[in-house]
């Protein structure tokens, strides 16, 4: 329960709801990533049967989800970008970065999760934008 709250916390030290969306995304990232690689054995035996658990999680997927309205609203993502779908991807990137660190630290693996996610692996084909 502990280090759910912990990334409850990061999520929340973030301001993601008042911070440039860009910003918040930055920062919301590199504070999960801290407590994903500190914290991660914890956080993997969080039973998402316990309320409280599955509370913080719920309260952390709809900050997260408002956070992407908001960098769609200010250009940051597509305005016609698929948010439940974009925030799975997002948590999968985060889960993927703290697992295979290969010696980056925080801040290099958040802006390689956030650059991955704003503009992905493709090469831009005019003829596709």
């Amino acid at each position: 329960m502990w280090a759910t709250q912990r990334f409850a916390a990061a999520v929340d030290a973030a301001h993601p709801d008042t911070a440039p969306p860009l910003v918040a995304l930055y920062q919301t990232t590199a504070n999960v990533l801290s407590v994903k690689t500190t914290w991660g054995f914890a956080m993997s035996r969080a039973s998402s049967t316990n309320p409280e658990v599955a509370s913080l999680h719920s309260t952390v997927r709809d900050t997260c989800e408002r956070l992407f309205r908001r960098a769609c609203e200010a250009g940051v993502l597509r305005p016609d970008v698929d948010i439940p779908w974009t925030r799975r991807v997002y948590y999968a990137l985060i889960h993927e970065a703290a697992q295979n660190r290969d010696d980056k630290d925080t801040d290099a693996l958040a802006t390689l999760v956030v650059d991955t996610l704003l503009r992905g692996a493709g090469t831009p084909h005019p003829e596709r934008l």
